[in-house]
Formats: structure tokens, sequence, C-alpha cells
């Protein structure tokens, strides 16, 4: 989960001037303030007034800042947002970006506005650039997705034109350096280029962002100039740009920099971007833009979700103080979530925000009504004498994330267009490490093995968890069973070693099965055998293919076994 550092004295400067804030805001008072935001004061330096917050929601990128955690104190004190005039009337546009041709497959959108009127500071660049980082990192997919970039206004002249180049063809003095350099040896010697260089990998031309006068403000999303691109305290106008693959999520981004210049007293000037061809919001967008859309909940909903009779009105003013522009009908809410907002998938969303907005000490704690006995299951019966078994044959447990990375789950197991390279994939998520729901077990065991090299051999390992293997025919699109995976790693594994173990389960299971040759992608051809129990597959066993084994950098040859222990129980 994101932690920030902020600073109090700048947080209470943030807080306005209401009749219900006092100054100094204690320390036990901002804890009270925190669950408004899912926070958790985590440090308090109280010689430099540091303070480290932890947010248990990473749903709410507008937050990530000391300006968003204010921002929804004062609401709540206050009792509704005021309006952004930025968002509010309609601009006279002066400045615009010109997106040329040829970007649709390499980072095709940009959002931009400037922000003149506040003087930087040293706390308030300190939140610019953690705001900048956090975005581009967790929400942005480590800037795939989204990047920020920050310039002194006066040293632009527009029209911005953002277009593709060749990468020897412009130069210019990154960040953090004194060289000027082409795109390449930036992308072979700045540690930005290093870093997510791979992002622009495969692309000939490379994105870069120009103004009038054809200086360079930067190549993104690797840096920026350090003549235009490096913002300092005392700067008093700003140019703020955000390119990346979403439109939407860019416009999202650059509308949160923009509230948060705002609350700091900035003018917000809009600026048009002019694309070359039609896009999701148009061919000229304007940005900052208001994306939010109304949802109409049923108050029963509401109700019946947090257990307690509301009513509109009090539906409706917890909504309000909770930032939502909002209208009561009868039994019914229609809710609109406020330009920094994108995070309402569902009516649930909407609830949980009544629920933290009025506080959950208001609601009545209901005791169950029956008294029952619990017990394992069926399926976690059969997984326990499964372990007992394993570790009785000499293999060590271990215990992962059902989570994990599509290339390692699919592309490093060579499973690629196969049917055994389906999978539930994550939609919308805040990191790429963590998009998919592993479909068997063996690249978890595999995972660990990475790590294990320097471990004394031979290595037994074996995991008892759940996958999730898509199936249309279920009513959520997919099913959760509990698979039991097992691997042996060694200079002389081999499959008569791995065949002994599983013939020991089983035996111990009770349970008689076959073996049927089977030709699967992570495992080598003639060494692979499908588990089959009355005529139905119940997994697969073999010796891993060296390509497998190079792509998870093991150096011994590896045995396994995966088999479905919830189809298993099915034949008892």
């Amino acid at each position: 989960m994101p932690t920030i550092s902020i600073f109090k004295k700048d947080f209470e400067s943030l807080l306005g001037a209401g009749p219900r804030i006092k100054r100094p805001v204690s320390i036990e008072r901002l804890e009270d303030w925190l669950m408004l935001v899912k926070g958790e004061l985590k440090e308090h330096v109280a010689e430099t007034g540091e303070l480290r917050i932890e947010l248990q929601d990473s749903n709410r990128p507008d937050l990530w800042s000391c300006e968003g955690i204010a921002r929804q104190i004062r609401i709540k004190q206050e009792g509704k947002l005021a309006p952004y005039p930025f968002l509010s009337k309609k601009p006279k546009i002066t400045r615009r970006v010109v997106v040329a041709p040829g970007l649709a497959h390499v980072r095709p959108y940009v959002a931009a506005c400037t922000a003149s009127g506040y003087r930087v500071t040293d706390e308030g660049l300190a939140q610019l650039i953690q705001t900048q980082e956090k975005l581009a990192d967790i929400y942005g997919h480590k800037r795939r997705t989204v990047s920020i970039g920050l310039y002194q206004l006066k040293n632009i002249r527009f029209p911005v034109t953002y277009q593709l180049v060749e990468r020897d063809a412009a130069r210019f003095t990154p960040l953090g350096m004194e060289t000027v350099m082409t795109l390449s040896e930036i992308l072979m010697v700045h540690p930005k280029g290093l870093e997510h260089g791979h992002i622009l990998a495969g692309h000939e031309r490379v994105p870069i962002l120009r103004d009038a006068s054809e200086q360079v403000l930067s190549f993104p999303p690797i840096i920026n100039s350090r003549e235009i691109g490096e913002v300092r305290s005392g700067d008093d106008e700003l140019f703020i740009e955000v390119t990346g693959t979403d439109l939407p999520m860019v416009v999202l981004t650059l509308n949160i920099f923009a509230a948060n210049l705002a609350d700091r007293g900035a003018t917000i000037e809009p600026i048009e971007v002019v694309y070359p061809q039609k896009t999701p919001l148009g061919k000229r967008v304007v940005t900052p833009q208001d994306l939010g859309r109304s949802w109409t909940i049923p108050l029963e909903t509401i109700e019946q979700a947090l257990g307690q009779k509301l009513g509109g009105q009090a539906v409706k003013q917890a909504l309000q103080v909770y930032g939502y522009e909002v209208t009561s009908h009868t039994g019914s809410v229609k809710a609109k979530l406020p330009p920094y907002r994108q995070d309402v998938m569902h009516a649930m969303d909407v609830v949980e925000d009544v629920a933290m907005s009025r506080g959950y000490a208001e609601f009545s704690p209901v005791m169950p009504a029956q008294f029952t006995v619990g017990g394992l299951s069926k399926i976690e019966q059969t997984a326990d004498r499964a372990r007992n078994f394993m570790v009785g044959m000499g293999f060590q447990e271990i215990i992962s994330n059902i989570l994990g990375a599509p290339e390692q789950y699919r592309d490093w197991m060579r499973v690629t267009d196969t049917p055994w390279g389906k999978m539930v994939e994550v939609d919308n998520v805040m990191s790429l490490s963590f998009s998919c729901l592993r479909q068997w077990m063996l690249p978890s065991l595999l995972r660990v093995e990475t790590a294990s090299s320097r471990a004394f051999y031979p290595h037994r390992l074996f995991e008892a968890g759940e996958v999730a293997i898509p199936d249309p025919s279920h009513e959520l699109g997919s099913r959760t069973e509990t698979v039991l995976g097992a691997m042996i790693a060694h200079a002389t594994a081999h499959f008569s070693e791995i065949h002994s173990c599983l013939d020991v389960l089983f035996y111990h299971l009770g349970k008689t099965y076959t073996l049927e040759p089977v030709p699967h992608p992570s495992f080598l051809e003639g060494r692979a055998g499908k588990i089959v129990l009355s005529g139905k597959a119940m997994g697969v066993i073999g010796e891993v293919h060296p390509e497998v084994l190079e792509r998870w950098q093991i150096g011994v040859p590896v045995v396994a076994f995966d088999v479905n222990l919830s189809q298993l129980i099915d034949h008892q």
C-alpha cells in the first residue's frame, strides 16, 4: 500500500480556515481524521514535523499526497466540495499541444495545463515530486501507462508539439546530467533510461515534446530537459503534462495535479490538445476535463448493505461531505464523483463511501442470531492430509501469492496461445507484477527455486493452494480450485524420481491413477504425462523443459507434478 511523507505545518495550511478546524492540529485529532482516507499514521518526527502515513486503499490515487488528504478532510469539515473554476466554466483557450501523426502505436495520449500564482515552497516542491513519482510508479505501472512532466512555464513557447523522432535526431541535457545527449545515449547511460527504456523497446522512433522554438521539453516517459524541466522553489508559473497509453488515466492524472495546485492557490489554465485522429474524447480535447459520470443507486441497496435505515437525506448528506455531487429522488440517490476521482466501479463502492463518511462507529453492531460449530471443509481435510504425506517424503512446504505477472505464468512457461496459458487477469491493475491469477502451481514453485540457487541440493518443494481456472460455463467466468504442486531440483533429477513420489501420495490417499503421454510445452517431449483418474485428467507430471529453466534462471534439472485436489475429492 502507498506510504507518503507530509509535513504537519504544510498539511495544516491546506485545511482551510473553517470554524471547525483548530490549529495546531493534535496528533490524536489527525489520527481520527485519517480514518476518512483509510490512512494510518506510521511515524511522527516531532523535530521536523514530518508525518509518514500509510494509505490502506490503492484505488484512490488522489489521496497519495498532502493536498489530497487535506482536501478530503476539508470537505468533511466544510460540508461540500468547493467547485474548481477551471472545470466549472468554459475556458478561453490560449495555449495548445499538437500531437503529430504516428504516436498511436507508441504512446498516443497527452494532457496538459498551466498553473500560475502559486510560488513553489520547499514543502510544496517535495509534494509535487512525491505525487509525480507515486502516480507514475503505482498508478502508471512504472510509467508504462502514465508518466508526468513538470516545467518552468516562462521558458516555453506555444504551441508545444508531441511527436516521434529518430533516436539520434534529438539532443538535450537531461535532468541530473550536465552533458548534452542524444536519446540513444540517454537510454544507455542515464539511470532513468536504464530503468524505463524497456517501455520503448522495439520502437525505432520515440516520442519527444518540443516547443515552438524547437526546444526539447522532455523525452517521455524517460526524463525531462534540465533547462526547462527542473522546477525549483520560488517558481510561480508551471507547465504540467501527462503522457500515456490510456486516455482516461492520463486525463485523471492531470486532474489530480490541477486540483492539488489549485488547492495551494494556483490559477489553472486548461490547454487544448489537438490530435491527428479521433480519440474517445474527440480530436480536440481540452484538459483538465471532468470525466465523472453519475450513478443512480437505490436506497434499499445502501441500507441493506449497511444494515441500517438511513433515509435519502442522510445518504445525500454523507456523500456530499465526502466530495460527491448528489441529488436525491424517491427511493434512490444520483451521485457523481469529483473530477479527481474515477474509482467507482460498482454500487458497493458508493456504499463504502457512505459508511466512511458517516463513520463506522455510527453503525450498531448486529450479533449472530444462531450458534454454529465450524469445521474444515472436505477439500481442506484432503489438502492437509496431502501436506502431511509430502512432508513425510522430505518435501518442504512453501506458501506463495496467487497473484503474479502474466509473463511468468504464461510466457516463461512456454504456454502462450495454448489451452494451458489461459488465465484470469485483473482489470485496471495497479501493478503488472500482480495482474493475473495463477492457473497452476508450477510457476510458484519455480519462483522460489530461482531464489534458492545458493541452498544445498537437492531441493524438494511443494505447495497446496488455490488456483483460478477460466471456465465460461461458470457464473463468474472462472472457478477456484485447490491444487497440489511438487518439484525436485538437483543435478541428476529425473522422471522416475518424481513419479515415485506421486505413487506414494496416491497410495496414501487411497487412489489409483494411470499416466498417459501428453505433449505439454512446459515439459520435455516424451517426458511428460497426464495424471488420469477414472478417465478424467487430474494433473500433469514431467521433466521441466530447459527453455523454461533458462527463463527462470535455474541451472539444474527440475522434475515436477501438479495434481488437482478439488477434482480428486469428487471421486471419493
